[in-house]
């Protein structure tokens, strides 16, 4: 965009240039001029249209193995123009897959997308369990790989609500500490134990000792548990070698675009239609007249727009254009904002 308008400018000063040698355009000039610089100013408009949001939107992006979920997160920043970017669930950097990303005013909605379920494509090897549960730890220890049949048998154990304790190499805060960082200062570290559930664990695979599985879970769920803890169930030992994201609630790997391919101006949910994944939030288009107020914070026109509204539910707020105006809250009888845009 910026070198759109610096063209356009210099198209006017060449113009502004020839008219001063020449005294004054003719009317030739004029429409050459105006040839010259409305597909600009055309294009220019045209890419402002299609501009993200500006109260923030949601982005779903199909991270690489290799990097960081933070480096993949740092290339939408760049291309939005904003360090305000939240992820909703990060990958390990051996990991690859779906990360649901807000940005702007969108990221206070972090914690409805953090809560919904995943689903992962698992490789699980047998007979070897390194320190990290991954390929990129040391190996700590070693057993014979289990039949598949004895790992069929013993599954229906890590099925439903199951107690889990996470791997000590792991972003888990432990007395203000990421637990990784007290390991990899050799400080010994005990877990505390979670309740998680397993929806579905289905086997896709087996060779060679290496289990592909698919594998659907609620929140909190690490897969390097669950098959260090399936291989010890199975009198083995187990690491992951790679691990797929492919759902996250309604949203499928299939509609994400790598870090490389991601356009700000094509990739992104606005506010009208994140809003149709959330069903415990309903939208309202409202008169804008009210809008002024609203951005103001005033709480006495919500009374009036929310008359109907029902307790105990969420509204989002949009003005005749769909363009987010606010999320606001009814409880009991009050109706408070959430956030304004």
């Amino acid at each position: 965009m910026k070198k759109l308008i610096n063209w356009i400018s210099d198209q006017m000063k060449n113009k502004e240039t020839c008219s001063k040698a020449a005294g004054d355009l003719c009317s030739d000039d004029v429409r050459q001029c105006r040839k010259d610089i409305e597909p600009a100013i055309s294009e220019a408009t045209s890419r402002d249209s299609s501009s993200p949001d500006k109260s923030g939107g949601l982005i779903l992006l199909n991270k690489p193995p290799g990097i960081t979920s933070f480096k993949g997160l740092n290339v939408l920043k760049k291309e939005l123009g904003t360090g305000k970017v939240g992820h909703t669930g990060t990958l390990d950097k051996f990991a690859d897959g779906l990360i649901v990303a807000l940005y702007g005013k969108m990221t206070k909605l972090v914690p409805e997308f953090t809560g919904m379920d995943k689903e992962y494509i698992a490789e699980i090897q047998f007979g070897k369990e390194t320190d990290t549960l991954d390929p990129e730890g040391v190996v700590v220890a070693t057993a014979e790989p289990p039949l598949l049949s004895t790992i069929e048998s013993e599954i229906p154990h890590f099925t439903g609500i199951i107690k889990q304790t996470p791997p000590q190499y792991s972003a888990i805060h432990i007395n203000g500490k990421r637990a990784y960082e007290l390991v990899r200062s050799g400080k010994e570290v005990v877990m505390p134990t979670r309740e998680i559930e397993i929806y579905m664990f289905e086997v896709l695979s087996f060779s060679n000792s290496l289990l592909i599985a698919r594998i659907r879970c609620s929140k909190g769920t690490y897969i390097r548990s669950l098959a260090r803890d399936l291989a010890i169930k199975c009198g083995s030992r187990a690491h992951l070698t790679a691990l797929k994201r492919i759902e996250v609630g309604p949203f499928s790997l299939n509609d994400a675009l790598s870090p490389e391919t991601f356009d700000a101006r094509l990739h992104t949910y606005d506010p009208w239609e994140i809003f149709d994944y959330l069903p415990l939030v309903d939208k309202v288009q409202i008169d804008d007249s009210y809008i002024s107020d609203i951005k103001m914070g005033r709480e006495g026109v919500l009374g009036i727009i929310g008359k109907n509204f029902q307790s105990q539910r969420e509204y989002a707020l949009f003005d005749s254009t769909r363009n987010m105006v606010a999320l606001v809250v009814k409880k009991d009888e009050r109706i408070s904002y959430r956030f304004v845009c």
